[in-house]
């Protein structure tokens, strides 16, 4: 493949996940079909195929993306909160990027049903809180711990939720400092500090 068809390449993916991104905040998920989506964009449906074998794999590419980007911010962070108290160096990046892309995250919550969206997140909280509640409480029991993890990360997904529920109204310093309070204020009870 050469440089341009790579680019091409890029740009087909590009427009395809933008054409869903804005279908669904029309309408659900099931609802969408190629047509639609190669319609929006004005690209045929060859191109379509070309790259995904349907929408599912198309909303699962752009699923994806997000997910990226979500591990790479508690990547560069990690340290930060394994050396001071605080989960803010990690959370607050991610709710920056959940304002800036907050039409996109909204629809991926929305049409969960259809993803798995709210799972996925579930499952990146679990796997990073994991390490960094190893790493202040190393005395944590197995057991409790995925039991504590499983309930911040149920707890962290509901509190984004019901922000976009009320539209935000909640300041987002004033939102960190919640989710910051119950995360640890649960691993405090339960753990012994290391």
């Amino acid at each position: 493949m050469t440089n341009s068809d790579d680019r091409r390449a890029k740009r087909s993916r590009r427009l395809l996940k933008q054409g869903l991104q804005e279908l669904l905040l029309e309408k659900q998920f099931s609802d969408i079909s190629v047509r639609d989506i190669t319609d929006r964009m004005d690209l045929n449906r060859g191109t379509f195929y070309l790259h995904y074998p349907d929408t599912y794999a198309l909303l699962q590419s752009l699923e994806d993306d997000v997910m990226e980007e979500a591990q790479k911010m508690v990547d560069q962070h990690r340290g930060e909160v394994l050396e001071d108290t605080t989960l803010r160096p990690i959370f607050g990046p991610i709710l920056d990027y959940i304002v800036e892309n907050r039409e996109l995250c909204t629809s991926l919550f929305v049409n969960n049903a259809s993803s798995n969206f709210a799972g996925r997140v579930n499952e990146l909280i679990d796997r990073n809180g994991s390490g960094i509640i190893r790493g202040r409480y190393p005395g944590a029991p197995e057991e409790e711990l995925e039991y504590v993890l499983s309930f911040i990360s149920f707890g962290l997904i509901g509190l984004i939720k019901k922000w976009f529920d009320e539209d935000m109204r909640m300041d987002k310093e004033q939102l960190l400092d919640m989710a910051d309070q119950i995360v640890n204020t649960i691993c405090r009870a339960r753990f012994k500090r290391g």
